[in-house]
């Protein structure tokens, strides 16, 4: 079987894709990944084909694009889709599409095209219209205050999204025969999606609205050693915090980087500081913290006292799979729903705001790192289910949806 995976967004859009291919793989089928050009060489380190697509990922997030601009790019990456998903997709039977909207619902047209049996997939329930939970407002489309009824924004959240990308999906579909769409959201998530999360971290209410399958989050098995001088580190002393913001660019870098060492400190614990998108970096020359890059983030939680983070959703299941207390700091998009469950499920705290003070993480750090939240952690990381990965290529290869 022939299995074509398109995705287009940061390393947490990308790497849940990388843990399918790789099950799809082991399991003897033909996979080939399209994403953006930043990902090119973790997906060969993996020894998955890769077609890439669009502008750079990075690039794009550190630009920050007005959102008067959204519209042109995002009619940009679709026409991409078209020439590049259009050709390198030929012979495949099954298009998976994920990431951003536009991204999808352009996958999907393609498949479409080809006549290709699509699955449409999210990996965190924000998107998945519900009378339960509210939608997230998209950039420069703020939701009137007044507005509190769910089913209402959920409404105003379908015009933004047309707003925003209709005109450049129907554009390229009625060029390639296709009829126009008039919801560009509920098209992109279909009438069954997959909703790629862990039941116990991220708990699907049932709605009349979808047949939602929950296949359990999509983990990339990372089976890399740790650097002989990390581990040097970590066994010099007790053991440290993890402090890292993933493909986030953070307003201040250095003023972030010392907040966040000064907080660490206030709480007689060691640093370890991953520099990620936001580029960290030390602010003196003390022994206590230990910089990193690109890294084993499976194995080293398991090594740390806590883990202070954006609240990607990779990042936030990794850090509770691995039973570490976690201080969540939110600076976009689902981020403030997963330090929510953090704090509900009582593994961390939520940081109130992108933008920590000494003060702020202070208080959040001792809530993390109190005996009760390491118990709490440990519990319910030996609730977590792992084989996403295994239950979405199943259903592929028997060909369900």
């Amino acid at each position: 079987m022939r299995v074509f995976l398109s995705t287009y967004g940061s390393r947490g859009d990308v790497e849940p894709v990388l843990g399918l291919a790789l099950e799809l793989q082991r399991q003897g089928a033909e996979v080939l990944v399209c994403a953006p050009p930043d990902f090119a060489e973790l997906l060969a380190g993996f020894g998955v084909p890769m077609v890439p697509i669009g502008r750079s990922a990075r690039a794009l997030t550190q630009s920050a694009p007005p959102p008067s601009s959204i519209p042109e790019h995002a009619a940009e990456l679709i026409t991409a889709q078209f020439e590049v998903i259009g050709e390198a997709a030929k012979g495949y039977d099954v298009v998976v599409a994920t990431g951003m909207l536009p991204a999808q619902a352009g996958a999907l047209s393609v498949a479409e095209k080809l006549g290709i049996r699509s699955v449409s997939v999210t990996f965190q329930q924000l998107t998945l219209p519900s009378p339960t939970h509210e939608p997230l407002a998209l950039p420069g489309r703020p939701f009137p205050p007044e507005v509190t009824d769910n089913e209402k924004l959920w409404e105003l959240d379908a015009e933004s999204n047309d707003l925003f990308f209709v005109d450049g999906l129907n554009s390229n579909r009625v060029e390639h025969g296709l009829a126009p769409v008039h919801n560009i959201r509920d098209f992109a998530i279909g009438d069954r999606p997959w909703l790629a999360t862990d039941p116990v971290l991220d708990p699907w209410q049932e709605s009349s609205r979808f047949d939602v399958v929950q296949t359990g989050s999509w983990i990339l098995p990372d089976e890399r050693p740790l650097p002989d001088d990390l581990i040097e580190f970590l066994e010099a002393g007790e053991a440290p915090v993890f402090v890292g913001f993933g493909s986030m660019p953070m307003r201040s870098t250095t003023d972030t980087a010392q907040i966040a060492l000064e907080a660490v400190r206030a709480q007689g614990r060691r640093t370890v500081l991953r520099r990620g998108w936001a580029e960290l970096s030390l602010v003196d020359d003390a022994d206590d913290c230990f910089v990193v890059d690109e890294i084993n983030q499976q194995a080293l939680f398991t090594r740390v006292a806590a883990v202070v983070h954006h609240g990607g959703s990779g990042t936030t299941m990794t850090a509770t799979r691995a039973g570490a207390p976690q201080v969540v700091v939110p600076q976009a998009a689902d981020q403030p729903y997963w330090a929510g469950r953090v704090a509900d499920l009582g593994i961390g705290a939520a940081h109130d705001g992108p933008t920590p003070t000494n003060e702020s993480l202070t208080a959040a750090l001792k809530t993390a790192l109190a005996p009760a939240t390491g118990v709490r952690a440990k519990e319910v990381a030996s609730m977590i289910r792992t084989d996403g990965t295994a239950v979405a290529a199943k259903l592929l290869l028997d060909g369900s949806r």
